[in-house]
C-alpha cells in the first residue's frame, strides 16, 4: 500500500536516520512490510537483526507469568521470597512487572546501556545504596533494575540463564529463530547522528550483563510479527490466551504527564486516534523499536531503526496499524443464532430493574450474558459464564463481580443477585426480597 511505504520514507527522511523497516500483521500474519535505507537498493529486509531494547522487558514478563501459572510463584509474593538478600525484598513481583515497585529508573554509576555488564557483577551493584525512590504500590515509576531483578528471580527458579530459558520456553515454540541475546547476520549496525549536522558515527554495542533482561535482545520484522500476533491472543503451550489478556490490564496508574499511557504487567499501554494499543517501545544506543498491537482490530505493526534518537518509531508503528485499521476495516464475525438455549437461560433475557434503574439482559449463543442500562450511560458488563452456573463480570464496574439467578423454592425465577445488588423484573418489586424492603407504589 502506497500510504503504508510513504509513512515509512517520511519518518525515515525526517528521522534522519540510516535504514528504517515496518511491518504490518493482520490475523497473526505479517501482510505488509516496507523499508527506506540511506543507501539505495540495500533496504533492510524483514529477516534483518535490530536490536530491539526494552521490548526484551515483554518476553521476561511471559517467562515470570509463566512460573506463576505453573505455580512457583505468586504476583503478590514479595521479591525476598524468591531472591533473598537484595535490599528491595518487600516488593513484590507483580509490582515490578508493573514498574510500582518504587525502584530507581536506572543503575547507580557510569550509564549502563553504554557500559559492559562486567561494571554490575552482582545485583548490589544494579541496585546500589539508595534504589528505593517511592513507596511501594503508590505511582508508576519505570524501573530498569526492576526487571534485572525479575531476570534474577526466572534464573533462579529454572536453575539456568533467563536468556536460555526464554529461547527453550517461548523463542522456539513461537518460531522466533531471529530473536537472541546476540546478533546474528544479517543485522543492522547502530549510529548515533549528529543532531545538528548530517554526520554520523558507530556506537558501540554492549554486553550488559545482569542488566540485559532490561533491553538486551535483538530481534527481526519477521519474528516480530510472531510476537505480535502472541500478544494478541496467547498461543498453548507457551502461555493461555487468559493470561496475556491478563497482562494486557492496565495494572499501573498513568503518570499526570502521560494521560493517554498505562501499564499491564510487562506490557505498555497507549491509545492512539481512538484506539487502545498494547505492546511495548524499545532503545538501546544505535537502535529504536516498537510493536503495537490492537486487540480488537487483530491488527498490529512493528517498527525498526537503527539511530540512537531521531525516529519516532512508536508513533510510526502506531500509524501504520491506523493507515491498515482506516483503509482496510476488520469484518466482524458474522452473527449466528445459538444451535439451542437452555429455557432457563433465556428466561433471564429482557428488562430487568436495579431499584427504577431499568437494565436489559441479552443471552449471547456462547451463554455468557451482557446487561446494560436501557437508557443513558451506567454499570453494564459482559458476563462470562462459569461451570457452576453463575457468570462473572469482564469489565467495568462490575469486573470480577459474580451475577447469579436466583430462584423461589417452587422454581421460578425472583431475581438477579449482581455483587450483592438485586435486580428484579419490576422496580422495588414488592416479591423479590429488596433490601430494607418495599410498601409498593400505590
Amino acid at each position: 500500500m502506497r500510504a503504508l511505504m510513504h509513512r515509512v520514507a517520511v519518518e525515515q527522511a525526517r528521522g534522519r536516520t540510516p535504514s528504517l523497516i515496518g511491518g504490518v500483521v493482520r490475523d497473526g500474519a505479517l501482510v505488509w512490510s516496507g523499508a527506506c535505507s540511506m543507501v539505495e537498493g540495500h533496504a533492510p529486509d524483514t529477516d534483518t537483526q535490530y536490536r530491539i531494547g526494552s521490548l526484551t522487558k515483554s518476553f521476561v514478563a511471559v517467562l515470570v507469568m509463566r512460573l506463576r501459572d505453573e505455580g512457583r510463584l505468586a504476583l503478590t509474593d514479595p521479591l525476598e521470597k524468591h531472591l533473598p538478600g537484595t535490599a528491595v525484598g518487600g516488593a513484590t513481583i507483580g509490582q515490578l512487572l508493573a514498574h510500582t515497585s518504587g525502584i530507581a529508573s536506572e543503575t547507580p554509576g557510569p550509564w549502563w546501556e553504554r557500559t559492559p555488564g562486567d561494571l554490575r557483577p552482582e545485583l548490589a551493584d544494579v541496585l546500589g545504596e539508595t534504589p528505593v525512590k517511592h513507596p511501594a504500590g503508590r505511582r508508576h515509576h519505570y524501573s530498569n533494575p526492576g526487571f534485572a531483578l525479575l531476570g534474577a528471580v526466572v534464573a533462579r527458579l529454572r536453575d539456568r540463564p533467563w536468556g536460555d530459558a526464554l529461547q527453550s520456553e517461548v523463542l522456539d515454540p513461537l518460531g522466533m529463530g531471529r530473536t537472541g541475546l546476540l546478533p546474528q547476520q544479517p543485522a543492522a549496525g547502530g549510529f548515533a547522528v549528529h543532531p545538528w549536522a548530517d554526520v554520523m558515527v558507530p556506537e558501540a554495542v554492549q554486553q550488559t550483563g545482569l542488566m540485559a533482561p532490561a533491553g538486551e535482545l535483538w530481534s527481526t520484522v519477521d519474528d516480530l510479527a510472531r510476537w505480535a500476533a502472541f500478544l494478541a491472543g496467547g498461543r498453548d503451550g507457551v502461555l493461555a490466551e487468559a493470561t496475556v489478556a491478563e497482562m494486557r490490564v492496565p495494572a499501573a496508574p498513568a503518570e499526570a504527564s502521560e494521560p493517554g499511557a498505562g501499564y499491564g504487567l510487562g506490557i505498555q499501554i497507549t491509545r492512539h486516534h481512538g484506539r487502545t494499543l498494547i505492546g511495548h517501545t524499545g532503545s538501546m544506543p544505535g537502535f529504536l523499536a516498537t510493536v503495537w498491537v490492537d486487540v480488537e482490530e487483530r491488527l498490529g505493526a512493528v517498527a525498526l531503526t537503527n539511530a540512537t534518537s531521531g525516529p519516532a518509531v512508536s508513533g510510526l508503528a502506531a500509524d501504520l496499524l491506523t493507515i491498515t485499521a482506516d483503509a482496510e476495516p476488520a469484518f466482524p464475525a458474522p452473527w449466528r443464532p445459538a444451535d439451542s438455549l437452555d429455557a432457563a437461560l433465556l428466561e433471564l433475557a429482557g428488562a430487568w430493574y436495579w431499584g427504577t434503574r431499568g437494565y436489559g439482559l441479552l443471552v449471547h449463543a456462547s451463554g455468557d450474558v451482557e446487561l446494560r442500562p436501557l437508557v443513558g450511560q451506567g454499570r453494564g458488563t459482559v458476563f462470562h459464564v462459569e461451570p457452576d452456573g453463575t457468570w462473572t463480570g469482564q469489565d467495568g464496574y462490575y469486573a470480577g463481580e459474580t451475577l447469579r439467578a436466583v430462584r423461589r423454592d417452587d422454581g421460578t425465577l425472583s431475581h438477579l443477585d449482581v455483587g450483592s445488588f438485586v435486580f428484579t423484573r419490576e422496580p422495588y418489586d414488592r416479591q423479590a426480597p429488596v433490601p430494607g424492603g418495599f410498601p409498593g407504589w400505590s
